[in-house]
C-alpha cells in the first residue's frame, strides 16, 4: 500500500498530463500499481499501531546545549552522547542535529514565476480590533494568492478552525474560478500536524481528504523557512496597508463587506512584479484552473453518538431526542453554524438549533407521536408494563423519567467531539 502523500503525487502528475509509464518511472512504481491508484477515489488508509517513543528523547535537551555552545558536527555529537549511555544509531542523531540546524541558517532561494493555474499561496494575518466594551480581541485576515496571475482572495473570521479555514477555501476557489494545481502553505497545525523521525510531514488527515476533494497538492515550506511564501507575504502586507489601516471596524459581517469593495479595486491595479494589471492576468489564468468539483466538501463537525433507550442521545451537554427506530444505534451528527444535523446512514433524522446553554432537552413531539403509533412496540413487555422503548407513556410523556437523569452519565458513555478521519 503506498502513502497518502504519495497518492497524491500520483494524481498530481496524471493532472499535468503524464503517461502511466513517465508516473512509473518517476515514481519506481510498477504501471498496474500506478493504474490502480489512479483508478480509486478514496485516499489510502492505515491502521497504525500506537507510536513508540524515539530513543533520542532523553538527550534531546543535551544536543540542543551541544550546539548552543559550538556548530558541532553530528558525528562529534554522536561520539558526546555514547558517552552519556546513548545506544541509538548515528542516523537518528544526524537527522535531529540537521533539524536544529536549519532553524538558525536561512537558506537564500531565487524567485520564480509560477505558470497558469500552477499554484497559489496561503497566510494568516492577525488583525487587532476593540469589542464594545473596550477590550481588545483578535481577529484574522484569510489570504489565498495565485501565484501567476497575483488575484487574491480576502475575508475576515473570527475564529482559525479547521472548518473555517476550509469553508475559505471553498469561497476562495468559487470566486477565483478554479482550483490551483498546488497551494503552499507554511507549517501550520490546521495543514500537518507533525514530522516523522525522518522529517517526513505528517498530515492533517481531514485536511488531506478535502485537496483529495478538490483535485489540488498541498505543500509545504521548508521548516523554518515561511519567506519562500513571498507572493502571499507582499499581499498580506498591502492588505494591511491599504485596507487595515485606519480602518474603523464595526463588525466581521460589515467589515467582509468592505474588504469586498477593496478588493475589486485591488485587483484592477498594475502589478510592481508582472506590470499587468491583475484582473487580465485572472483572465489569462482561469483556463488552466482545475474545475470546481459536483458539490462543496461538507466541512461540517461530524461526531458519533449511540442512542439509548429512552430515545436521546448527548452532545455538548444538551440531549436531542431522536425517532425510536434507532434506539441503540450509532447516529452521526453534523454540527454547523449553530444547527446540528442528525443523521442515520444516509437518513436525516432531525434537526435542531443547538442552544446557548447546556442542560437542556431538544425533542419533536412528532417523535413520540410516532412511538405512540407503533404497536410492535407497545406489544412488547417491560416486565408487567409496557416495553422498554415505551416507559413513560402511560404518563403520556418520555420526560419525566428522563428529566432527572444526571447529564454526566451521557457524557461518560457518549465522549467529546471528534473531526471524522
Amino acid at each position: 500500500m503506498i502513502s497518502k502523500e504519495v497518492y497524491m503525487e500520483l494524481h498530481a502528475m496524471r493532472r499535468e498530463g503524464q503517461s502511466l509509464r513517465a508516473i512509473a518511472r518517476a515514481t519506481g512504481l510498477h504501471r498496474q500499481t500506478v493504474r490502480k491508484h489512479l483508478a480509486e477515489k478514496e485516499l489510502p488508509r492505515y491502521h497504525k499501531g500506537p507510536r513508540r517513543e524515539s530513543i533520542l528523547v532523553p538527550y534531546i535537551q543535551a544536543i540542543e546545549d551541544l550546539l548552543e555552545d559550538d556548530d558541532y558536527r553530528a558525528t562529534k555529537i554522536y561520539e558526546l552522547l555514547k558517552n552519556q549511555g546513548y545506544a541509538g544509531g548515528y542516523d537518528t542523531v544526524k537527522r535531529h542535529v540537521r533539524t536544529i540546524k536549519a532553524r538558525k541558517i536561512r537558506l537564500a532561494y531565487a524567485r520564480f514565476e509560477t505558470e497558469p493555474g500552477r499554484q497559489a499561496q496561503f497566510d494568516w494575518a492577525d488583525l487587532q480590533v476593540e469589542e464594545p466594551a473596550g477590550r481588545p480581541t483578535t481577529i484574522y485576515a484569510f489570504l489565498l494568492v495565485l501565484g501567476f496571475s497575483r488575484a487574491d482572495h480576502v475575508e475576515l473570521m473570527e475564529r482559525t478552525t479547521l472548518e473555517t479555514f476550509m469553508d475559505g477555501h471553498i469561497r476562495a476557489f468559487h470566486a477565483l474560478g478554479g482550483v490551483p494545481a498546488e497551494i503552499l502553505y507554511d507549517n501550520m497545525k490546521l495543514v500537518v500536524i507533525g514530522r516523522d523521525e525522518a522529517g517526513k510531514p505528517v498530515w492533517n488527515s481531514e485536511f488531506l481528504h478535502f485537496a483529495n476533494h478538490y483535485g489540488f497538492q498541498p505543500r509545504l515550506c521548508p521548516p523554518y523557512g515561511p519567506w519562500t511564501k513571498g507572493k502571499v507575504e507582499r499581499p498580506v502586507d498591502y492588505f494591511r496597508e491599504s485596507f487595515w489601516r485606519g480602518y474603523r471596524f464595526t463588525s466581521i459581517g460589515r467589515a467582509n463587506e468592505d474588504a469586498q469593495v477593496w478588493l475589486a479595486k485591488a485587483n484592477q491595479r498594475v502589478h510592481g512584479t508582472t506590470h499587468q494589471r491583475i484582473d487580465e492576468r485572472l483572465r489569462q489564468e482561469r483556463p488552466y484552473l482545475g474545475p470546481l468539483p459536483a458539490s462543496d466538501y461538507d466541512t461540517s463537525l461530524k461526531v458519533f453518538r449511540k442512542v439509548y433507550r429512552d430515545c436521546q442521545i448527548s452532545f455538548n451537554a444538551n440531549r436531542y431526542v431522536v425517532p425510536h427506530r434507532v434506539v441503540g444505534l450509532r447516529v452521526m451528527l453534523k454540527v454547523k453554524n449553530g444547527v446540528v444535523r442528525i443523521y442515520h446512514d444516509q437518513d436525516l433524522l432531525a434537526t435542531y438549533e443547538e442552544p446557548r446553554t447546556k442542560n437542556n432537552l431538544l425533542a419533536q413531539p412528532r417523535f413520540y407521536e410516532e412511538l405512540r403509533r407503533d404497536k410492535e412496540q407497545l406489544r412488547r413487555k417491560y416486565g408487567r408494563t409496557k416495553g422498554k422503548a415505551t416507559r413513560g407513556l402511560t404518563r403520556g410523556s418520555l420526560w419525566i423519567d428522563v428529566h432527572h437523569r444526571p447529564l454526566a452519565e451521557y457524557e461518560e458513555l457518549a465522549g467529546g467531539a471528534a473531526w471524522k478521519s
